[in-house]
């Protein structure tokens, strides 16, 4: 969800115009998706199961928020390195490697004893989760550039909606029947599964005369580059705020769903469903602007339905008290907006 700043400015795009364009794998849009699908599962899958983790731990609801804390910054800083690592090594080793130390950090959370050690496997897992995320996004850029990129991405996009609408409604389950550690046994079967179908599915997409150094000057040089341009500041400070409104909604989600709206622990669709159906209907609306709109045309009007969402969200809250399905509607409203406001 975040820029890729070492994956798109370090490697070298390939113009699907160029005499002698690669050939796309068939279903690759399939196999990137699956790629990134290890991210949104890891944050809404235990939800849920945030009352029943702090009974069975000791811990107080804050230290439980704080497991996802300590995984959402490891993973907001390894994704500056997913793309310089893969862009080195190859995107394919990569997510096989970092899909692996994700399931064997999924497999030691169903055995920690104390809150401390879930903080500490939480963070491994956000260092490796992004991985498939990042590289996806790259896989595409190296098979195309233009609309044809665009189109690809959305229909990635779409992929990535359906993984958090439908993580908290099977981890409510789980958490009904076999308690909170089903969760995590869980996300290490979905990582094994994804690991195998990545191993048999997902080529490389690199190939060796196009990788870029791993030498630390110049690293230095290039994120210099990046870190310094006037552009690229402001469209991750753009893409900050769009995600950090959505993820107030996801930290929340627990407290917000339960506690005011009365919402049992099986019934987390009524946030997630809103908001990953909006996120799903952007991502077709972009891919349908690809060639026709113009990429800031098509941000401006994703932008205008984030405000008109937000505005409206005001709105519903100082008139009326919380309650279903009013207090959920505006992240619909929002969540359409936000993926043509993501830059292509």
């Amino acid at each position: 969800m975040l820029l890729k700043p070492c994956s798109t400015v370090a490697s070298r795009r390939i113009d699907v115009s160029h005499s002698n364009p690669p050939a796309a794998p068939r279903g690759i849009a399939g196999f990137a998706g699956l790629a990134g699908v290890a991210g949104p599962f890891s944050i809404d899958t235990y939800l849920p199961s945030f009352n029943d983790i702090g009974a069975s731990l000791g811990a107080t609801p804050l230290e439980v928020q704080q497991t996802l804390t300590a995984y959402l910054l490891p993973f907001a800083l390894m994704t500056l390195w997913h793309g310089a690592i893969s862009d080195a090594l190859g995107r394919r080793r990569v997510v096989l490697v970092t899909v692996a130390l994700f399931a064997l950090a999924s497999a030691g959370c169903m055995f920690v004893a104390r809150i401390e050690e879930l903080w500490l496997l939480r963070a491994l897992q956000g260092m490796t989760a992004g991985a498939g995320m990042v590289v996806c996004r790259a896989i595409v850029r190296d098979l195309y550039d233009g609309a044809p990129a665009q189109r690809l991405i959305s229909q990635i996009t779409m992929m990535f909606a359906l993984a958090p609408a439908v993580a908290p409604v099977l981890g409510g389950q789980l958490q009904l029947w076999f308690g909170w550690r089903s969760v995590f046994a869980f996300l290490v079967l979905i990582s094994a599964a994804l690991w195998l179908a990545c191993w048999f599915l997902l080529p490389e997409t690199l190939p060796h005369h196009r990788r870029q150094s791993l030498h630390p000057g110049y690293l230095v040089r290039t994120y210099w580059k990046v870190l310094t341009s006037t552009a690229f500041l402001l469209i991750c400070g753009a893409l900050a705020c769009n995600f950090a409104a959505f993820f107030i909604y996801v930290l929340s989600a627990p407290v917000f769903l339960m506690r005011h709206l009365d919402v049992p622990a099986t019934g987390f669709l009524w946030l997630f469903g809103p908001a990953m159906s909006g996120l799903m209907l952007g991502a077709c609306l972009s891919g349908r602007l690809a060639g026709r709109l113009s990429p800031l045309r098509t941000i401006a009007a994703g932008y205008l339905l984030m405000i008109a969402a937000a505005a409206g969200n005001i709105a519903l809250n100082l008139a009326l008290p919380p309650a279903l399905p009013w207090s959920v509607l505006p992240i619909f409203g929002f969540t359409i907006g936000m993926s043509p406001a993501m830059p292509r």
